[in-house]
């Protein structure tokens, strides 16, 4: 036990110190979990052999990723995706097949051996290319989407390239590879079965992960929800996704394929976010750990003697790749900085090769010393994946970012929620803050590229797009919502979006920002359920303070303060009555002016009355007390 504490100890001391670096010098978190790895790993040599054990079980955390990420769709966007999954997965996998398959063979690889290595680098990393995406906010953009559904794919392809390989057995390798004593132990229940067994027990192991998620679930959910404790939802949670893997690795199939299946079943269910809720922290630790390893897992001893050749082979990979995505993009009309997310995100290979190469050499399909190369350039392309995304960030998003707003066609809107936040500035954002920690779903829109960025790097849900246009307040479920956050910037469309909203769907509560009185009592004519100014709060707790600062003792300045809003309350509807009778002109009308000195008048009134200077007191509120008992 003293040994897997101190590896452990290893293990999350490098992550507690390298990733937080990274992320401060904006490098990325996965960035940070592969040079931690490489740390301790090649080069002070803290972890060894175990590392290889660890990666496979690290590699459940992709598992997680793909479960989550089934959950934040369902059915009908999956089958609004399929042009993209089958079209554009698709031509990559095929085409980026066949270039690596012509490039191993002008290097002089049998064709079967080719055909393998071409499916090897055919594939990305979905690890990497999800979580960086996530992290920075861009897994709604049309870049983002459009790799999510070729990641999908390719783990889809995974499964007919398993059962390919077998097929290409070279004799000559045969006796090499048994003299290495490399067998297979995993437990499966289609091994000895004839095809048309092995396809029922397939299609029987989907149709119960389908049955269980729409049949099942609930009342597994609602029983363990009654005991009230929450270890026992998140036990269940992991019960679920392990037992899921562990089918789909019994019947030969993709566990995080399965994993994912299962996500999109329950995507629609009333405990989803509470799945997510728990699951979330062992998806993130897993997936920083299988960095660790993969990190670690670089043989320098094969670098050093062939680094020349695997410098070489990576970034052919990551051109060849990267040609193939850039045609890709423009086949499929994937633009602008889209495209070269698309194109720089999927550049690289994937854990999957991984697999692939294990499964190659235990087959008799590659040469142990040519998978070991091949091994060194699959790490070393995911090593410069985060440097990819770095150049996407530093280079291509500066250039894009110089164009105009209105010169962006709307994002698509792809979610729906409770609450719909119109405008994330300075108001907005602490509104969506205090929504989310609070776990309340919103979707959010803003007509300002630079907001829309800004809240998807604190991983706030957000699409870029005028939110006072009818068809995107459809899209995004003002029928079925709750609430509506009135907070952009121009004042005519907010009023004219209140008058709207109330006329074609008055069942929804609208909060709307006010500039200032004037722009407050239009929205109320408009039909705003509440109204917020917005520097009022903040300026009466200023004035709060300029009172403490001027003598006055803190709790005597907060009554004075809630005495202050109190009076106007109670001459709101008076005022507001009187700027409706001059039809909203100007605000100080010789009516208007007159029922606001009143106001002034009546809470001096209200501060002499309330907290009047003791008489035997001859100074001034604003003169400092003597001591700390006087106040």
């Amino acid at each position: 036990m003293t040994e897997y504490f101190i590896q452990a100890f290893v293990y999350l001391v490098a992550a507690v110190i390298a990733v937080p670096l990274a992320k401060r010098w904006g490098l990325g978190s996965v960035l940070g979990y592969l040079v931690a790895g490489v740390v301790i790993g090649p080069v002070t040599g803290l972890v060894g052999q175990e590392t290889n054990t660890i990666q496979h079980f690290a590699e459940f955390g992709v598992v997680m990723m793909l479960f989550l990420v089934g959950m934040e769709l369902d059915p009908k966007a999956l089958w609004a995706m399929r042009v993209r999954l089958v079209g554009l997965g698709g031509l990559q996998v095929v085409l980026t097949a066949g270039a690596g398959m012509g490039i191993a063979s002008w290097l002089g690889l049998p064709w079967q051996s080719a055909i393998a290595v071409g499916l090897i680098f055919a594939l990305s990393s979905t690890a990497i290319v999800l979580q960086t995406l996530n992290e920075k906010g861009l897994s709604k953009t049309d870049g983002g989407r459009s790799a999510f559904s070729v990641l999908l794919f390719q783990d889809i392809a995974v499964i007919p390239m398993l059962a390919l390989i077998p097929l290409l057995a070279l004799p000559e390798l045969a006796g090499v590879i048994n003299d290495t004593g490399a067998h297979s132990d995993s437990i499966s229940l289609v091994t000895h079965l004839p095809g048309w067994a092995h396809a029922l027990v397939v299609v029987g192991a989907i149709a119960a992960v389908i049955a269980g998620g729409v049949f099942l679930s609930k009342p597994l959910f609602r029983y363990v929800a009654q005991s009230g404790l929450r270890e026992v939802f998140t036990a269940t949670a992991l019960m679920l996704v392990i037992g899921i893997a562990a089918l789909m690795a019994l019947v030969n199939l993709s566990p995080a394929l399965g994993a994912f299946l299962a996500g999109v079943v329950l995507a629609n269910s009333e405990f989803r976010h509470e799945l997510e809720a728990n699951l979330e922290p062992f998806k993130g630790l897993l997936l920083g750990l299988f960095f660790i390893t993969v990190g670690a897992g670089i043989n320098f001893d094969v670098l050093q003697a062939e680094w020349d050749t695997i410098l070489g082979l990576s970034l052919a990979v990551i051109v060849v790749k990267a040609l193939i995505l850039l045609g890709l993009a423009l086949l499929f009309k994937i633009k602008g900085s889209n495209g070269w997310l698309f194109m720089l995100g999927l550049a690289q290979a994937g854990e999957f090769g991984f697999v692939l190469l294990t499964y190659s050499v235990q087959n008799s399909v590659i040469a142990v010393e040519t998978s070991q190369i091949l091994s060194v350039v699959v790490a070393f392309s995911m090593f410069l994946t985060p440097a990819l995304f770095i150049l996407y960030d530093r280079v291509v998003l500066p250039r894009y970012r110089s164009a105009q707003n209105d010169a962006r066609e709307a994002d698509t809107i792809d979610d729906q929620a409770p609450v719909i936040v119109a405008g994330v500035g300075r108001f907005g954002q602490i509104v969506c803050r205090l929504l989310r920690a609070n776990n309340i779903p919103i979707v959010v829109l803003d007509h300002e590229i630079a907001q829309i960025e800004n809240v998807r790097q604190i991983n706030i849900k957000s699409f870029f797009g005028d939110a006072s246009r009818s068809d995107l307040l459809e899209t995004a479920g003002i029928e079925h919502a709750r609430l509506l956050v009135v907070a952009i910037d121009d004042r005519e469309r907010a009023v004219e979006m209140v008058q709207h909203v109330k006329q074609f769907h008055p069942g929804v509560w609208i909060l709307a920002r006010a500039f200032d009185r004037g722009h407050g009592y239009r929205l109320r004519v408009a039909g705003a359920d509440d109204i917020v100014s917005e520097t009022y709060h903040s300026a009466l707790e200023a004035g709060s303070h300029a009172l403490t600062a001027m003598g006055v003792h803190p709790l005597r300045a907060k009554r004075m303060t809630t005495a202050f809003v109190n009076k106007e309350n109670a001459h709101e509807d008076e005022l507001f009555q009187a700027w409706k009778e001059m039809d909203g002109g100007v605000d100080f009308s010789p009516r208007y002016g007159e029922l606001f000195m009143k106001l002034e008048e009546a809470l001096s009134s209200a501060m002499q009355q309330d907290f009047e200077t003791p008489a035997h007191v001859e100074e001034p509120i604003w003169a400092a007390p003597e001591s700390e008992t006087e106040r």
